[in-house]
Order: C-alpha cells, then sequence, then structure tokens
C-alpha cells in the first residue's frame, strides 16, 4: 500500500482506473484515519500518571493548610479525564471506501459504531463542494438513488480534492462534480 496524503491505495487497480495484470479481483482501497500520537493505552497510563502527581501535590498543599487545594484538584483531573476519554474513543475512528466486484462500499467507524453502505459504482456520482461559510470543512460527497454518505472527514482540503479526483476517474466519470 501506498500512503500519499493519508489516502492508502492498494496497487491493484481496476480496468477502469488503468490496466492491472493481477489475477485475483482487482480492487481500489481508500482507507482515511485521524493521525493520533498516543494509543488509548498509552493515554490511560499518561492520565494515571497525572492523577498521581496532581494528588502528590494537592496533598502537600493541603498537609501546609491550604485544603481547598484538593477539591480544585479533584476537579480539574476529572476534566482531563473527560477530555481523554472522548479522545481514546474517537483515536480509532476511520473512513475505508473500497471499489471492487460491481460495488463501491464505504465504511465509516466513530466511536466504535462501524456504518457501512454499499452502492452500484454505475450509478455513484461524486462530488465536492465548496460551502460559503467554512470551506476547509467541506466533505467529498457520494450520490447514488436518492442517499448520500459524505466522506474525507480525515483529510486536509487536498486531500480530499484528490480523492475525489482519484474516485470519479476510478468510476469512469472523469472530473467531480464542483458545487458551490
Amino acid at each position: 500500500m501506498h500512503d500519499i496524503a493519508n489516502v492508502c491505495v492498494d496497487t491493484a487497480l481496476q480496468p477502469a482506473c488503468g490496466a492491472s495484470t493481477v489475477p485475483e479481483s482487482p480492487r481500489k482501497n481508500w482507507l482515511m484515519k485521524r493521525n493520533c500520537s498516543l494509543s488509548p493505552r498509552q493515554v490511560g497510563w499518561f492520565y494515571l500518571s497525572i492523577v498521581i502527581l496532581s494528588f502528590v501535590i494537592a496533598s502537600f498543599f493541603a498537609w501546609q493548610g491550604a485544603w481547598l487545594v484538593l477539591p480544585f484538584s479533584g476537579l480539574e483531573v476529572a476534566i482531563l479525564g473527560w477530555a481523554l476519554l472522548y479522545h481514546a474513543r474517537h483515536a480509532s475512528d476511520y473512513e475505508h471506501v473500497w471499489l471492487e466486484d460491481g460495488a463501491l462500499v464505504i465504511e465509516q467507524v466513530s466511536a466504535g459504531q462501524r456504518v457501512r453502505h454499499v452502492f452500484n459504482p454505475q450509478w455513484v456520482r461524486v462530488e465536492l463542494g465548496e460551502p460559503r461559510n467554512e470551506p476547509l470543512r467541506e466533505l467529498v460527497a457520494l450520490h447514488s438513488g436518492g442517499r448520500v454518505v459524505r466522506v474525507g472527514r480525515f483529510l486536509d482540503p487536498v486531500g480530499r480534492s484528490r480523492l475525489a479526483n482519484e474516485l470519479s476517474r476510478c468510476l469512469g466519470q472523469g472530473q467531480p462534480t464542483q458545487v458551490s
């Protein structure tokens, strides 16, 4: 697999994307995920060290007579724990789009919940919009049969444009539709 702008592409391409001499079922993959520097386990160990350090410092000040430091230290650790729990729940989120055997499959995982969409690739329309409010947040929209699935949450604007172009090319559409 080649890692190009957070888009992982399998080297076995479908004939619409280029000639392939691979004897098995040709397949095109795009895997988009967060770039996390800490695993959930490492976050847990980090949190435990902060709890211990905070408790030691707060205990010292409480021993010196400043008892109000303990509840504020507890509040600080509780808020940090909530933020780290949110981070850990979403650290393994990803979007996986693949094209094989006459189907375009989109799999999105957020906080452990998996949603899978299967489209007929001949009926899919790829759009890359530019909203007036937030042009950096617009996602690639895949339209088919009245359904719309938006992908590219983990890509920058250049990566989204590249994803839209590659999807359009592989679906035999040329360039993606630009929505203003």
